[in-house]
């Protein structure tokens, strides 16, 4: 039994491997040429990997650069329990994007630039795969808070989880626009904060 979980746990760090190499290879590429260039036969040639082996890993080209999302420092569990607050809820969620601003700049301007386009359906909530997108944590998070009886919406759930995404495109627009000029976090913080005072 213990081989087997070896054996097991040898093969799951050699796929981890592959997917950060894939991944890696698709960034390059991103930051070098930008989206238009992107296509899974460059990725592969980059990533010196098989085209079998990135369909091994991802669906397509968009599949792969959602799995970016996958590698966000996660959140403390124990900030997203049930809230005792209207104020708890809005310091959540802020926590929440202010941890994804933070990784938006750890990969960079001309990564996020090139990512957040029309072209990218990795961005389209309507086909998203069920990755661990700040915006599903969020609304989940907000769903506890409505079952609690810590927040009664006078909207949809769905509305204000759209809001909440239009909100930080617009943000990670903005830093894109100004290379990386604009301040991030604080903007990020101030029109969450804004949005959802009136909100809760």
């Amino acid at each position: 039994m213990t081989q087997d979980t070896g054996v097991l746990s040898k093969q799951q760090r050699k796929s981890k491997e592959t997917k950060s190499k894939i991944f890696q290879a698709a960034r390059q590429i991103l930051q070098r040429e930008g989206y238009e260039r992107l296509s899974i036969k460059n990725i592969c040639e980059e990533a010196g990997v098989s085209n079998g082996s990135f369909y091994h890993h991802f669906k397509t080209k968009d599949d792969l650069l959602s799995y970016y999302i996958e590698e966000q420092p996660s959140i403390d569990p124990d900030r997203l329990e049930a809230p005792s607050s209207a104020w708890e809820i809005k310091e959540a969620v802020i926590h929440v994007y202010l941890n994804y601003v933070h990784y938006c700049k750890e990969l960079g301007v001309e990564f996020m630039s090139s990512y957040y386009t029309p072209k990218n359906q990795s961005l389209n909530p309507l086909i998203r795969t069920e990755r661990p997108y700040p915006i599903v944590t969020v609304h989940n998070y907000l769903q506890k808070a409505i079952d609690a009886g810590i927040f009664s919406p006078r909207i949809p759930l769905e509305e204000i989880t759209t809001d909440i995404r239009m909100i930080v495109i617009g943000n990670v627009f903005e830093w894109c626009l100004k290379n990386g000029q604009a301040d991030f976090e604080k903007n990020m913080q101030r029109s969450l904060d804004t949005y959802l005072s009136g909100l809760l």
